[in-house]
């Protein structure tokens, strides 16, 4: 990228939040933190209000707006690969939400952009493998969006799979994540009074209450994920296994369906690592690929399989 459009790019960035750190540009542009204040002084002299604060970061004064921005082709094309994945992956709220963007965009993009957009449309395809269950609206997101904004407490009705009952709950939103194909929306529960993972397509009901809490006196999302997924290595949720080379090129999406977050090479094996809820399941798929698959963690997992390998040769004995 040439220095006239990171000058731009940075003007965007400034804009685009209320304060923006130093490092935040040098991460993004991955330049040092020295050209970034070479560079906000060049916006500075041509005119652009831009303040300061130690120790805080640059924030653009209020009333001043760049002029609208054209996307180029490559932009453009990420953000229909973006809707396209919005229309599998995400609710009803979003979903549409997401359209009605993008036909914003679409009206602002020059005449042979436009085409360009059109023709690659239909040639991008993103498939669900998992059929949407009809009895649950799924079409909450916005709404719950809205409460993690504002810092307002949910009410909502809830199905629980393990004793097939709907609770209604109070639930003080403190994030959203995806895995394994679901929306999942962690908040304090008053009810239960701790935290809780909510997947979103089994909320029966929502709605937004009156009352608020504060953010600040709850853990964050990247706190509960940390506690959650990353702080106890025995923790069911974290499963590492080794899978030969000649199996693991031909997993391709299956290890994304189990919620694989990382791979890497270890000598003559593949080591995958991923967050899944049920080791049965999970135990399940492992079984497929034989001696070919070596289980690093956690030991629970091992005894899941032992056992199934047991009930089998009872079985078919």
């Amino acid at each position: 990228m040439n220095r006239i459009d990171r000058l731009t790019a940075i003007l965007i960035q400034l804009q685009g939040k209320k304060i923006v750190k130093a490092q935040e540009i040098a991460d993004r542009f991955e330049i040092s933190l020295r050209t970034v204040y070479r560079d906000v002084k060049a916006l500075m002299e041509a005119g652009v209000p831009i303040g300061a604060e130690a120790g805080t970061g640059y924030y653009i004064v209020d009333g001043y707006h760049l002029p609208p921005v054209m996307f180029n082709r490559s932009e453009a094309a990420a953000l229909l690969t973006g809707e396209k994945l919005m229309e599998q992956h995400s609710d009803h709220s979003n979903r549409q939400q997401f359209s009605n963007a993008m036909q914003k965009i679409r009206a602002v993009l020059r005449g042979g952009d436009k085409d360009f957009l059109e023709s690659l449309d239909e040639n991008i395809a993103v498939l669900r493998t998992r059929k949407a269950d009809d009895q649950f609206p799924n079409r909450f997101l916005t709404d719950i969006q809205d409460a993690l904004a504002r810092q307002r407490v949910l009410a909502l009705e809830y199905y629980s799979f393990y004793n097939d009952s709907v609770t209604r709950r109070e639930i003080e939103p403190i994030g959203i994540f995806h895995m394994n194909s679901s929306w999942h929306l962690i908040g304090f529960c008053r009810l239960r009074q701790d935290y809780r993972d909510f997947r979103a397509d089994r909320i029966k009901n929502l709605s937004l209450t009156e009352h608020s809490f504060d953010k600040n006196a709850r853990m964050t999302l990247q706190q509960y994920l940390s506690h959650e997924f990353e702080s106890d290595p025995d923790h069911p949720n974290l499963v590492k296994v080794r899978f030969s080379h000649d199996v693991a090129r031909y997993l391709q999406e299956q290890k994304y369906h189990y919620g694989m977050v990382q791979e890497r090479t270890e000598g003559d094996d593949v080591e995958m690592t991923f967050l899944y809820n049920n080791l049965g399941y999970f135990s399940r798929w492992l079984l497929m690929f034989g001696n070919r698959v070596t289980i690093v963690e956690p030991e629970e997992l091992k005894v899941v399989i032992q056992t199934q390998i047991r009930e089998l040769s009872a079985h078919h004995c």
